[in-house]
């Protein structure tokens, strides 16, 4: 089943769309706005079906809230050292919103922005592409940027995220999405009891201000180590919270499988692949009950855990990183697949 209706409008007039997407026992909100991903319905061992992202009821609380719940997080997601990077020779300076550094590309972000809206189906899936234009110069960037996101539901518990980009000429482009996932309920307490396995090998050290160094370490031995499965909350007061890019251990080439999650009280689980290199986890250190979503639950720290994949953070400063340069010649274009299950 696949739906589409106007729930809000922002405040220069414009229509915020609701789409939902239905398939089997699993089902999907959408908004046109920040492309977010509202609601994530799936069933528990139990077959009991409860909503695993969390957000808020009203869609214009996530214009004012700064956790970025299910944005789509562009032009670059993640975060720019004292906002500057140089390429071709010519600095650019971008806005600068967490202390001296730029976060998530600062107020123009485009998980703040109105997406155009098409739905479609693909072999009785149902699915909805998004799409928007940011012009040169937006947030300090250069050359315009045509992008397309697409949502695809299957009935195997499979959500397909699909991202298209092509600039009109050489830019910094790192996409992703920023739900928090809580496979207990979104309001059922903190992620600390999720287990979790990651096929990532090495680390990016960052300092005290969650800026990477440079630096690529391995997890081997240390609280970043999830090569086996273990409680995210069993190392992570010695981690101070995970907020950090894990490198997958091998540059995919093709969709790739690199993260398992399990909850043990209701046996949902979680698998991730993606086309990306590498995956920031990040853990809801700075929700602290100030943030009230769905149903008027109270977000606490640990709420719910992030799985940003995407191009290393900072990596237009780093020439050792990959590249994150896209242009009309070389389009950004990843996939990332959340796929569902019990145990």
């Amino acid at each position: 089943m696949l739906t589409k209706q106007k729930i809000a409008q922002t405040s220069s007039g414009e229509a915020i769309y609701l789409i939902t997407l239905v398939c089997g026992d699993f089902s999907a909100e959408i908004l046109s706005l920040g492309a977010i991903l509202r609601t994530l319905k799936t069933p528990d061992r139990k077959g009991q079906i409860h909503d695993i992202v969390l957000g808020f009821d009203n869609p214009l609380d996530y214009l004012s809230s700064k956790a970025y719940f299910g944005q789509v997080v562009g032009r670059f997601a993640n975060r720019i050292r004292n906002g500057v990077f140089t390429l071709d020779n010519v600095e650019y300076q971008l806005e600068k919103n967490q202390k001296e550094h730029s976060l998530h590309s600062g107020s123009s972000n485009w998980g703040w922005r109105n997406w155009h809206v098409e739905t479609y189906e693909m072999n009785d899936c149902p699915g909805v592409v998004l799409s928007l234009f940011s012009e040169d110069g937006d947030g300090g960037f250069p050359y315009a940027v045509n992008c397309t996101v697409s949502y695809l539901l299957s009935a195997h518990g499979e959500l397909v995220v699909q991202y298209e980009a092509t600039a009109s000429g050489p830019t910094p482009i790192n996409l992703t999405n920023h739900s928090y996932f809580n496979l207990g309920g979104a309001a059922s307490g903190t992620i600390l009891n999720h287990e979790l396995q990651l096929s990532c090998d090495r680390y990016l050290e960052s300092d005290d201000a969650n800026m990477v160094t440079g630096a690529i370490l391995p997890v081997k031995g240390g609280p970043f180590d999830f090569s086996v499965r273990k409680a995210v909350g069993r190392d992570i007061e010695e981690a101070g919270g995970y907020d950090h890019c894990f490198i997958l251990e091998k540059v995919p080439s093709k969709l790739t499988e690199f993260a398992y999650v399990y909850e043990p009280n209701t046996g949902r689980t979680m698998k991730i692949s993606t086309t990306l290199p590498a995956v920031q986890v990040y853990t809801g250190n700075s929700l602290d009950g100030t943030e009230v979503g769905k149903g008027s639950v109270q977000y606490q720290k640990y709420g719910g855990i992030c799985f940003e994949t995407q191009y290393y953070p900072d990596s237009p400063n780093h020439l050792q990183f990959p590249s994150c340069i896209f242009s009309k010649e070389h389009p950004f274009s990843h996939t990332t697949v959340f796929s569902f299950g019990v145990k």
